[in-house]
């Protein structure tokens, strides 16, 4: 009932149309309720015989009937359209908020989760709100009437004969209490499965060059295959309970049948009751099982739905750690003064990272990070971007505390070169200007020159125009960064954040590439996080980190004079 209470609430932005929907929805229920009593009506005539006055009431009634079958047929069709455009527009609406959520969700959030997982919640559950909304809600309400419609007009007949019948209405309600306690959870297994064959066909798809090198079709298979299995039996337990309930709601209307007809037939052989009023009875108490057994069937829709919303729910209810703060304000451009104050940071695990770190980036000069893998490098960067907030210090930018800096306005000043690129599906241009869309043609070309990706890009089949793939498979790992480069480069922001920015090119291209990046140091603030260490030597300062703390720090002559870590780290770089 939560659930959908919460869910529910979404409809009423579309309230006018679910209104206009349900309102046809109740309208053509009692024409239905209306029609049995004008045929019974004509019945009635035509059994007492037809004279011309009976042949007029007969044709009057005979209208109205017709009528009333008119109005059903258009009522049905506003119900049908009205509470289709209500549901699709709610179904719309939430697959754009949770997509907006997933765009604000906080990393830690999304580490922990696979996308294709998160794009079944999108698509696949969205859906089911779809069904809920424009089948399950107006099918119960109809199927409520016409027992309720039904129920009265038994109660009128004979209301010993009702009662009788009413015995087995606690029965169903017991069951469908038990259905839906017993049945939910394997729905929402299901939906949860569904989530996780859709992150690994994803995940096998894009990885499908190392799936194919490594011959791991057969494994990739095995796994695929395993999960489907799971599906199916979570599937097929679920339905196992819908095989029994639904059979048991039709046994529970018969008996009420069988229990209508023993009674009936005692009191009219007593002569409490005559034998064409017990058939006129059962004659109704047909119509009052039916929206009976509609209303069980509708149950295994509805828990599907529910299932489905508890799982929209858990992404729309998921806490955002890292938010714009009340009073956080928009800075314009950056000078670009990075200072880190005794900042300490761990993630969930409570293992710590980063350990008292302290050091300050001055406007337009640069500062390599070096260290082991795992010495909390590219957590620093993470932490400038405010992709996770510090558990202990404070991060400035111009002296001010990035807490109090809108993420906006933050994530503006910097543009990031990442080690694991990430092209967009469409050409070389698009995915230079991506952050800045509104570009020209002549920056994007000057800033693919400053990073030498020009020439590489002149001899591709459509130039510019050449579609990159999906995350950019059709580009060699060294184009790819160099595409990101010059995505940041165009963007112009006065950081640029480089983490193994020059991993995976070769040493011609490393520098060139070298050589943009120096001329660039004057005008931005630049980090530097690197492997190749002959690629930092002209940084204005080094930090060395080892196991989450600072160990050493100067420039690279003060560093090899000391003769202590980096220069370890410096003799194997320049020796590989």
């Amino acid at each position: 009932m939560k659930v959908f209470i919460k869910l529910s609430k979404e409809i009423m932005q579309y309230k006018l149309y679910y209104i206009v929907g349900i309102t046809a929805v109740i309208l053509a229920t009692l024409t239905s309720l209306t029609a049995p009593s004008l045929l019974s009506e004509m019945t009635g005539i035509v059994s007492a015989g037809v004279g011309s006055a009976e042949l007029r009431r007969i044709l009057i009634l005979a209208a109205w009937l017709a009528g009333l079958y008119l109005l059903k047929w258009l009522m049905r069709f506003v119900s049908t359209y009205m509470l289709h455009i209500a549901a699709w527009r709610l179904a719309d609406g939430t697959r754009i908020k949770l997509y907006d959520r997933i765009q604000q969700s906080s990393l830690d959030y999304l580490e922990n989760r696979q996308s294709g997982e998160l794009l079944a919640r999108v698509i696949t559950d969205v859906d089911k709100l779809e069904l809920l909304y424009a089948h399950v809600i107006p099918e119960f309400i109809t199927n409520g009437l016409t027992f309720a419609g039904v129920m009265g007009v038994l109660l009128y007949m004979n209301w010993k004969l009702a009662l009788v019948t009413a015995i087995i209405i606690p029965l169903v309600a017991a069951a469908c209490v038990f259905y839906s306690k017993k049945v939910r959870p394997n729905f929402k297994s299901a939906q949860k499965l569904i989530g996780n064959i859709s992150a690994e066909v994803q995940d096998n798809i894009q990885g499908i060059r190392e799936v194919q090198s490594f011959g791991q079709q057969q494994r990739e298979h095995a796994d695929v295959k395993e999960r489907t299995d799971k599906h199916t039996k979570a599937i097929l337990k679920a339905l196992k309970a819908s095989g029994i309930f639904h059979p048991l709601i039709e046994f529970l209307s018969s008996l009420g049948t069988v229990a209508v007809v023993a009674v009936g037939g005692y009191l009219a052989y007593t002569g409490g009751v005559d034998v064409s009023e017990v058939v006129a009875f059962l004659l109704y108490l047909s119509l009052l099982f039916t929206p009976m057994e509609g209303m069980a069937r509708l149950m295994e829709n509805a828990e599907q739905a529910l299932a489905a919303g508890e799982r929209i729910l858990e992404v729309l209810e998921a806490p955002i750690t890292v938010t714009d703060l009340p009073g956080a304000v928009d800075i314009g451009n950056s000078q670009g003064k990075i200072s880190f104050e005794n900042v300490s940071f761990a993630y969930g695990d409570g293992k710590e990272i980063l350990k008292h770190i302290d050091f300050t980036v001055n406007p337009g000069k640069t500062v390599a990070l070096v260290g082991a893998t795992g010495a909390g490098k590219t957590t620093i960067t993470k932490l400038i971007s405010r992709f996770y907030d510090p558990t202990e210090g404070v991060i400035k930018l111009d002296d001010r505390n990035i807490k109090e800096i809108t993420l906006e306005s933050l994530r503006r000043n910097i543009s990031p070169v990442l080690q694991d690129t990430f092209l967009f599906t469409g050409t070389v241009a698009e995915n230079i200007a991506y952050a800045k869309p509104e570009a020209t043609m002549n920056e994007i070309v000057a800033a693919a020159t400053k990073a030498r990706i020009h020439d590489d890009i002149m001899e591709m089949p459509d130039g510019y125009n050449t579609t990159v793939g999906e995350r950019g498979m059709k580009l060699s790992g060294g184009q790819k960064q160099r595409l990101q480069i010059a995505r940041a480069i165009l963007r112009e922001s006065p950081i640029i954040i480089l983490d193994e920015a020059t991993s995976s090119v070769d040493t011609a291209t490393e520098s060139k590439i070298q050589q943009t990046l120096n001329a660039l140091a004057g005008d931005h603030t630049v980090i530097v996080i690197a492997h190749r260490l002959s690629t930092i030597v002209g940084a204005d300062e080094i930090l060395v980190l080892q196991e989450g703390t600072i160990v050493e720090r100067g420039s690279h002559a003060e560093l090899l004079a000391a003769n202590g870590l980096y220069k370890s780290l410096y003799d194997k770089s320049i020796n590989q």
